[in-house]
């Protein structure tokens, strides 16, 4: 099983790719995530990264996101973006995921509050992808950690607002990146709205 150190460097590296890519026109069109705008993932994904980052580096971490998220990005959303990605990789250098650390959630150790934000990365790079129509796979192993994570909790906990809409039902033959993003609530389907 994969650690969650290295998927959350995994992705990283899987959300800057289609970061790298986004088109500067394409910022303000809808995303999957319903009511949010292409900048609001990149600046709710942005936050999580930037917190975990000093969590990394114990310091106190600032859990105070922006209202839609993508207020908290500059002018620039790629650059931006690189300026968090960086040190993220940085702080993740030799981390002893096992070292406890405080969080707004209380006392944790590293490799249980990178777990959630691993996720995240991949769930949201697939968001980002759909909104230009680009196709990504989701790695086995991730989903593989992702439903050794979950597949334990409460479905209560799990399928909220604040983490996964209802699990949607899609063919026996999908994908098996399809399977995982229905997993998590979404269309695999899913198309942008036409833009005005």
């Amino acid at each position: 099983m994969m650690t969650s150190d290295c998927a959350y460097l995994k992705g990283v590296e899987f959300f800057g790719g289609i970061v790298d890519r986004f088109p500067d026109h394409c910022w303000e069109w809808m995303s999957p995530c319903e009511g949010w705008r292409a900048l609001d993932v990149l600046g709710h994904v942005g936050a999580g990264v930037r917190f975990s980052t000093a969590l990394l580096l114990n310091e106190k971490p600032d859990w105070q996101p922006a209202e839609p998220p993508g207020n908290a990005v500059g002018q620039e959303p790629i650059k931006w973006w690189i300026q968090l990605a960086g040190p993220a990789r940085e702080a993740l250098s030799g981390v002893d995921i096992t070292r406890t650390v405080e969080t707004p959630l209380g006392k944790r150790e590293i490799g249980r509050s990178l777990s959630f934000p691993a996720v995240d990365l991949f769930v949201h790079g697939w968001d980002l992808a759909r909104v230009v129509d680009v196709r990504v796979e989701i790695p086995g192993q991730i989903i593989e950690f992702a439903h050794a994570l979950i597949d334990p909790l409460p479905v209560a906990e799990v399928r909220s607002s604040r983490v996964f809409a209802r699990e949607q039902v899609i063919p026996i033959s999908a994908s098996p990146t399809d399977a995982f993003i229905a997993w998590t609530g979404r269309d695999p389907s899913w198309a942008m709205p036409a833009q005005i």
